[in-house]
């Protein structure tokens, strides 16, 4: 049940997002626009992507216009990754189709389901963080 939800919410936010891009570009312009300036090395490790995938996810996201490349001034061969205004407004645009999507699916549930969805969802977080 939890992939058909997710299949879904892909569908429907990938049909809603103006732009050619799937959730690790996303990903990646989220961390781009919280934590700065960052190699694509250090990105692919923080999102747990390949260094190929990673170089397939900035390429895509470079020719959109929606990060550009930064020299590193002491070693010119770094290559780091900068969100630019246009990324940061298709972020927002995918966090605004996110959280609408969201909401919608709310709506079928009354406040104690809701209640008790968070408070499973809370749980699972913690085990997850506590695995780490």
């Amino acid at each position: 049940m939890i992939d058909k939800i997710n299949n879904e919410n892909i569908i429907r936010f990938t049909k809603a997002f103006p732009y050619p891009l799937g959730i690790s570009p996303i990903l990646v312009l989220s961390d781009l626009k919280k934590n700065g300036v960052q190699k694509q090395v250090e990105l692919a490790d923080k999102l747990g992507y390949t260094k190929g995938a990673m170089t397939n996810i900035a390429t895509k996201l470079l020719d959109l216009g929606l990060v550009e490349k930064v020299l590193d001034e002491t070693d010119r061969r770094v290559i780091q990754l900068r969100i630019t205004p246009t990324g940061e407004k298709a972020l927002s645009e995918a966090q605004a189709i996110g959280q609408t999507l969201f909401m919608q699916h709310f709506e079928a549930l009354n406040e104690e389901e809701i209640n008790q969805y968070f408070n499973i969802q809370e749980k699972l977080l913690k085990h997850i963080e506590d695995q780490k």
